[in-house]
């Protein structure tokens, strides 16, 4: 499995939401408790998407096919238009109407809601949330609002996710989540790939021969007892070579990305599951469970236990 797809597998907590708005403008939803990801794209017609809590970004205007990306935000609105007055609050997954007078928006099929009228607008809406720090590095490639136009591949991925959102057959939400993925793919690949994106220096070092080839060994088997000679041999290059390749590209050396990675996953773990430290310790590559610590407590500042800890009881005050 590439870096990407890893990420993508590890971070997703639960299935995402996916709905579907066809509305005739104006027409404006406020969305507070945003998830960690929300992938909006426009089918037809046009929208504008204004990040609430963040005065330094700029509205962004989507055109037919164009996806926007919204993350680290706690609440944003998404509009015909940057002007149009809020009318809907969408909070804790209820509706509450701001505007008396917007008119009601009906339930048109499964997961698809407006008027359905001539001359809507046509929006899609899918809403990740994304697990702990897996989740994070995942989000590290965007900023709070990225844009990514339209182009072949994204609209025909949209098309037939529009063609599946308002049925309802046998194994749709599986149906649904795969083609959601899909666009989110899709359009972190066209963001990244931008003259001026800053993508995290791992993600440019997935296209780069050999490294590329050393970060999915990496990923497939973190738990391995790796070394740099090992690595090396299995890449065809002597350590040496492989050690300043590797170093230059992704910013570090071999083995200290590899810690990096193995104590975001005890993170998670730490948090997601019952497993003991020495559990999480040997799932992560370590046979002693002090040295794990001790690497743990280098990189979080605090021991493995006092992590755990600390972050469950930040999500008791949080709920």
């Amino acid at each position: 499995m590439d870096v990407l797809s890893d990420l993508l597998h590890r971070a997703r907590a639960r299935n995402a939401q996916i709905r579907q708005l066809i509305q005739r403008p104006p027409w404006s939803m406020t969305f507070a408790d945003a998830p960690p990801l929300t992938v909006v794209a426009t089918l037809g017609g046009h929208a504008a998407v204004r990040l609430d809590d963040d005065p330094q970004t700029a509205p962004a205007l989507l055109a037919t096919g164009d996806i926007a990306l919204i993350s680290g935000t706690h609440q944003y609105t998404i509009a015909d238009a940057p002007g149009t007055p809020p009318q809907v609050l969408i909070r804790d997954g209820r509706k509450h109407v701001i505007d008396s007078g917007t008119a009601a928006w009906q339930n048109l099929a499964p997961r698809t809601y407006g008027d359905g009228l001539s001359g809507a607008t046509t929006l899609l809406r899918g809403a990740y949330e994304l697990c702990g720090d897996v989740g994070e590095r995942l989000l590290g490639l965007l900023p709070p609002l990225a844009v990514v136009p339209a182009g072949p591949r994204s609209r025909a991925a949209l098309e037939l996710l529009a063609a599946e959102v308002a049925q309802e057959e046998p194994g749709q939400d599986a149906v649904l989540n795969r083609l959601l993925d899909v666009v989110l793919v899709l359009a972190l690949r066209a963001w990244c790939a931008r003259p001026q994106a800053e993508p995290p220096s791992w993600y440019r070092a997935l296209a780069t021969p050999v490294v590329g080839d050393a970060l999915r060994m990496l990923h497939e088997d973190p738990a391995h007892r790796w070394t740099v000679a090992e690595l090396a041999a299995r890449v065809g290059q002597s350590r040496a070579t492989f050690a300043a390749r590797f170093t230059g590209v992704v910013g570090e050396p071999p083995l200290t990305y590899l810690t990096g990675w193995r104590m975001t996953l005890a993170a998670d773990l730490l948090r997601d599951t019952e497993e003991t430290v020495a559990a999480v310790a040997r799932g992560v590559g370590y046979e002693d469970a002090f040295a794990f610590s001790v690497a743990f407590k280098r990189a979080r500042g605090v021991s493995p236990s006092d992590w755990r800890r600390n972050v469950r009881s930040g999500w008791q005050v949080g709920s």
